[in-house]
Order: C-alpha cells, then structure tokens, then sequence
C-alpha cells in the first residue's frame, strides 16, 4: 500500500535530543523509531552544523539541517528521520 493514501494510517512523532554530537546516537534514535513504528520523526537540538543527508545502516533516511558554517559552535540544529517506506516514497 502506497504511504499517503486515505486508508493508510501514518505515525509520525517529534523528539527533543537534546544532542546527537555523541557516538551512535543517530542509531539509537532509528531503533526508536522502529520500536514505536513511526514513519517520521521530527528531531530537534541535534546539534549538529551544516545541511544534509545521511542514509543509516538501518536504512532510514536523516534529513538535518544546522547552522551554516562547519566551525560554528554546535548549539543548534534540527533534522527530520525518515522511516524505509517513508524514503522510498519520498525518492521513489
């Protein structure tokens, strides 16, 4: 069943991370997301600098977006955590 339909129901959630500067911490938040069977996650202090996306291992999509310069001070930021289908709908 496609991802947006009028039958479909869509879990989507928002978490505040406080920080996703720390090892691995991409991941852990992918298995939340898996746990609680989200297919969007809005994610807020990652803290992280520049704009982008990264493809987790875990196959979810991370779309982030940060302050403009890669030496700013990493107080800031903001990403959006993509479940697969969710990705493959929005690439598709």
């Amino acid at each position: 069943m496609p991802l947006l339909t009028t039958r479909a129901t869509i879990y989507l959630g928002t978490w505040n991370v406080r920080t996703m500067w720390d090892t691995g911490r991409a991941l852990q938040i992918a298995a939340e997301i898996r746990r609680y069977n989200l297919e969007f996650l809005g994610i807020s202090e990652t803290h992280w600098t520049q704009v982008g996306q990264q493809r987790l291992t875990s196959r979810e999509l991370l779309l982030y977006s940060g302050h403009e310069e890669e030496n700013a001070p990493h107080t800031q930021g903001v990403a959006l955590m993509l479940s697969k289908q969710a990705r493959n709908a929005l690439t598709g």
